[in-house]
């Protein structure tokens, strides 16, 4: 099994396309500002039931994967692109975050010179295994669909049978499913490795739950823990 690969909330703007390339490197406050960012849009999206992700989902998620809008967040050219960060489930809880870059020329990340959120929910084993690899396009290597908003309504069938990734945007207050088909997500080495100061934890190893959640990182972890639990938590 390859390492992290994840599934997220975004920004962009740009041109078609779908090339990915390197950006700069973030520093450690950046890292840290991305995940309080990541923070704020899971509370804000979860405050409102009526308008958030179901129960069924909630209760069934393995990988919770945010991509916050950031004014400053890079541009590739021939592509949009946006960058995020992932936890996931484990046996003693959610694990320590990885950190991931999304990009693709078919989404509409950017709405009347906005930029939007986007939250990537994986529902199943394949979903988890999906956010260990190296690199996945959405829709081909991973199942990918819409995601039903309404906390406490009924959630459709097809997500359960078909989707491995549920995707979702928030713009101007607006939160819903979005098609993500054809987007390319894939691992941020750099970004982690600064993250947790040289060490070279592989992501499998990280998501799995064999690294301690660093300090700046436990307020994103304690808010997907406390939005995204199961009966058997």
């Amino acid at each position: 099994m390859k390492k992290f690969l994840a599934g997220l909330v975004v920004v962009g703007l740009g041109f078609a396309g779908t090339s990915l390339t390197a950006s700069a490197a973030s520093s450690k406050s950046d890292l840290d500002a991305r995940l309080a960012a990541a923070t704020r849009v899971i509370t804000e999206v979860m405050a409102t039931p009526d308008k958030a992700i179901p129960d069924q989902i909630t209760e069934k998620a393995t990988c919770i994967a945010v991509v916050p809008s950031m004014k400053k967040a890079a541009f590739v050219v021939g592509g949009q692109y946006g960058q995020g960060v992932v936890t996931c489930r484990t046996g003693h809880g959610w694990s320590a975050p990885v950190f991931f870059r999304i990009a693709g020329g078919s989404f509409g990340f950017q709405i009347g010179g906005q930029a939007t959120d986007l939250v990537i929910v994986a529902v199943n084993q394949k979903g988890f295994q999906d956010m260990l690899k190296n690199k996945v396009k959405l829709g081909g290597d991973a199942a990918a669909a819409a995601g039903p908003v309404g906390r406490n309504a009924q959630a459709g069938t097809d997500w359960k049978l078909n989707a491995e990734l549920l995707t979702y945007s928030r713009s101007k207050g607006l939160f819903a499913g979005i098609d993500l088909t054809g987007d390319d997500v894939s691992q941020n080495t750099d970004d982690t490795t600064t993250f947790y100061n040289g060490n070279n934890s592989s992501f499998e190893s990280i998501l799995k739950g064999n690294v301690a959640v660093p300090e700046s990182a436990k307020p994103f972890v304690r808010t997907v823990a406390k939005y995204f639990h199961s009966t058997q938590d």
